[in-house]
């Protein structure tokens, strides 16, 4: 199990229709390191790149639409990635591996005992659901605003907040927000939704209304029912609480 001090971040650029055996290559890498006991790993796609070919693969060119750059990532100790770079020098012959010294700050909780008795606590209340409307790319102190009032929530203890962001929309001042082909993410709305107590509702909108330059927030009374499952266990602790 990863745990709390050094580790290695390993990095790795392959192109989406890279085959492996038939199958996509990022899909082998996964299923390898899963096998291979790998903490976690993510792949994700972007959205456009180029590489030593030097050819620009982005989606608005058809024929480059499937030849976009998928990027894998994951971090464990060096004794595991040591082991499982030889594999994936082997498997990555066309692309980029890179590997980095890091520092696990927060390590991975180990796993629950699956015969631990399960049970669900239920609790009902009043409580105040507070909306916040804006624009994606509206900025706080250099980051995306909505980051930052997710930040400043969690710092005061709120129970959970969740952003949505919207696909089309238009606000007071009459502009349409969408995207397009050559601005794919050009300032969307966004949406943050919070459910907690008034008193800790209240003390949320005071913060959010001095970072707000631009936007609307709506309150609105809720009658909350909350379902948190719990695992009983030897030494009578309870289970994290996962709210939303």
């Amino acid at each position: 199990m990863l745990g709390r001090g050094p580790a290695k971040k390993v990095t790795i650029f392959v192109n989406e229709d890279t085959q492996r055996h038939a199958a996509p290559l990022h899909d082998a890498i996964m299923t390898f390191l899963q096998h291979k006991g790998v903490t976690g790993a993510t792949a994700t796609r972007a959205f456009a790149g180029y590489g030593a070919h030097r050819a620009i693969h982005t989606p608005r060119v058809e024929v480059m639409a499937f030849h976009l750059p998928v990027r894998i990532e994951f971090v464990d100790t060096p004794e595991n990635v040591e082991e499982v770079l030889p594999t994936l020098y082997e498997m990555v012959s066309d692309g980029l591996i890179e590997v980095q010294d890091t520092t696990v700050v927060k390590p991975v909780r180990a796993r629950v005992d699956a015969q631990r008795a399960v049970s669900h606590q239920r609790t009902q209340g009043p409580a105040q659901l507070l909306r916040v409307f804006l624009g994606e790319s509206d900025k706080w102190k250099g980051e995306p605003l909505y980051e930052a009032i997710v930040k400043r929530l969690r710092s005061m203890g709120i129970a959970g907040a969740t952003v949505y962001r919207g696909l089309l929309g238009y606000g007071a001042k009459g502009h349409e927000h969408h995207a397009t082909l050559l601005h794919p993410t050009r300032d969307l709305p966004v949406m943050l939704t919070v459910v907690d107590v008034r008193e800790k509702i209240a003390a949320a909108t005071e913060a959010i209304e001095e970072m707000l330059d631009d936007g609307l927030i709506v309150l609105s009374d809720a009658d909350v029912v909350r379902l948190v499952r719990s695992r009983g266990s030897t030494d009578g602790s309870n289970a994290t609480d996962h709210s939303s």
